[in-house]
């Protein structure tokens, strides 16, 4: 992140329910990694949003097992 701030990051399946919150917490400036273990979840389109003061991105994923 360029800034400090809350980030938040949320995963949700294809009809929009909340799989897994991967973030919720303050981050100091710069580049930080999130790992994702999706060894509970099935192979499908998932949809991740990410969170940080007014920016907003939501992506989808293709999880393949």
């Amino acid at each position: 992140m360029r800034a400090a701030g809350r980030a938040i990051i949320k995963v949700f399946d294809i009809i929009g329910n909340e799989v897994e919150t991967l973030v919720d917490k303050e981050f100091p400036a710069g580049v930080h990694e999130i790992k994702f273990d999706a060894a509970g979840l099935s192979s499908g389109i998932y949809f991740y949003r990410m969170n940080k003061g007014s920016f907003s991105v939501t992506r989808k994923m293709l999880l393949i097992k």
